[in-house]
């Protein structure tokens, strides 16, 4: 029986895989795209039109940094032009005042400014450039203008020991929400994932400062918390479903369902220079692939939570067991969850999988809104 199809909701536009960061955890694939094969601003702005046409509503810029395109001013102003609404999410470099007065005149609707830590020395590091003090910078620009700021902190085992400092920066910038973005293990945090994945210990201090936060911050911040896969019982609904909520653009025009797709091998993309967004979105290979249930395995075929996760994330299961069919491994019902289980018992004092670790960590904060995708819809 063929699956009822949604219109998009949102489009993730990769403007660039350029970026003066090298985050450790980078989630850009491992071969980047060329600035030679970058969609030109025409293109980019033929594909806004497409978008909200099938009704999409929102249009996120990244990355790579989506300030390194010279055009990023005209690509705000022509998707806002289109009836989108515009959010940049960025690491703020490059970026100054002058530029970010034009980005708001142009229409842009939020910014979301990401940090590698609290401490300069911390930041510095992760990113492989001094970055932390043009960021507080940035912030301090953004207090003039009435748009929405979100700031997101990308949290490891690295930095999450400084959880309180980054909470004195959010309050500090007035900013509506802040997302804490555990570290999704893709592209090159799966290949640092050992130096990335906080312990135990680490993870159930983080939820009980993240409650008091919550309360102490009700009604002037939204407090997001992203739960790393690996210890959560249940796997995330990967982008809301695959094909279902949300397109992602590359740099070069391929249309994907989710940012780390191309792990899937076979998996063939439509790209917008030589077919229509709303053609892609009903037809193309790629965004059918998963989409219903006709694919699912068990346990997830007869699963009662099989509409509420989809099975988890196919990239994560082609990760962990090399068959993108498979049931996503951080689920507490799969049969390959001895796979995660003995990563976290390696992770935790290099124990081998006991009565501690065998069953799957339950992180209960119901306070906390927990968010189970990269980019806000």
């Amino acid at each position: 029986m063929p699956t009822a199809i949604n219109n998009p909701l949102a489009l993730v536009a990769e403007l660039t895989h350029r970026c003066p960061l090298h985050c450790v955890y980078c989630s850009n694939p491992l071969e980047l795209q060329s600035r030679s094969n970058e969609l030109s601003t025409e293109i980019w702005s033929g594909v806004f039109k497409e978008a909200a046409a099938a009704g999409v509503l929102q249009a996120d810029f990244t990355g790579g940094e989506p300030l390194a395109r010279p055009d990023i001013v005209d690509l705000v102003r022509n998707a806002r032009s289109a009836g989108l609404y515009v959010s940049l999410i960025t690491s703020g470099l490059p970026l100054d005042e002058a530029k970010l007065e034009a980005l708001v005149q142009a229409g842009l609707d939020h910014f979301q400014l990401s940090f590698q830590g609290a401490r300069e020395e911390t930041a510095n590091d992760i990113s492989g450039t001094k970055s932390q003090q043009h960021k507080l910078r940035v912030l301090q620009w953004l207090k003039r203008y009435r748009i929405g700021l979100t700031l997101n902190f990308v949290i490891h085992r690295r930095n999450i020991d400084e959880l309180e400092e980054m909470l004195a920066i959010v309050e500090d910038s007035g900013a509506g929400r802040v997302e804490f973005a555990s570290v999704q293990y893709y592209g090159w945090a799966f290949a640092n994932r050992d130096n990335l994945l906080p312990t135990r210990q680490q993870l159930d201090r983080c939820v009980k400062l993240l409650h008091r936060a919550e309360e102490h911050l009700s009604g002037k911040t939204r407090i997001v918390f992203v739960v790393p896969d690996y210890y959560a019982k249940f796997p995330k609904p990967c982008v809301g479903g695959w094909g279902r909520k949300l397109m992602l653009i590359t740099p070069s025009g391929d249309a994907l369902p989710c940012h780390a797709a191309p792990v899937i091998p076979g998996l063939k993309f439509a790209n917008v220079k030589n077919r229509s967004l709303r053609e892609i979105w009903e037809h193309s290979e790629a965004f059918q692939k998963f989409r219903g249930e006709d694919w699912m395995q068990e346990p997830c075929k007869s699963c009662d939570r099989r509409a509420q996760d989809f099975g988890g994330c196919r990239c994560q299961a082609m990760l962990l067991t090399g068959d993108a069919n498979a049931t996503d491994p951080v689920c507490s019902l799969a049969p390959q969850r001895p796979k995660v289980d003995a990563v976290l018992a390696k992770i935790n004092d290099g124990r081998t999988a006991g009565a501690e670790l065998a069953s799957p960590v339950v992180i209960s904060a119901d306070k906390i809104n927990w968010l189970y995708r990269a980019n806000p819809v």
